[in-house]
């Protein structure tokens, strides 16, 4: 049986691959904690409670996304401006 934070990530994962959005849908999470055996494995887990968990793990992963793309944009400016050797 997987730990409850191993749905959160899958669910995270599965939502980002099929919708490329950020915000959790309610019906989409209520769809996925039935499915894929959260309710069984954890039958006094909390939808809501379950729904903000996979929240915080979209969040977390937009910022570190936004964090990366930073860099790597700073990475070609700073090609750009350096003085290039003919």
């Amino acid at each position: 049986m997987p730990k409850l934070t191993e749905y959160a990530d899958m669910a995270a994962t599965e939502y980002l691959l099929e919708t490329g959005k950020t915000d959790l849908d309610p019906l989409w999470i209520a769809e996925f904690f039935q499915d894929a055996g959260v309710q069984n494995d954890y039958p006094h887990q909390d939808l809501v409670a379950f729904a903000g968990m996979v929240q915080k793990e979209l969040t977390k992963r937009a910022e570190r996304a936004g964090k990366q793309a930073c860099s790597e944009v700073e990475k070609v400016i700073r090609f750009v401006k350096s003085p290039r050797k003919t």
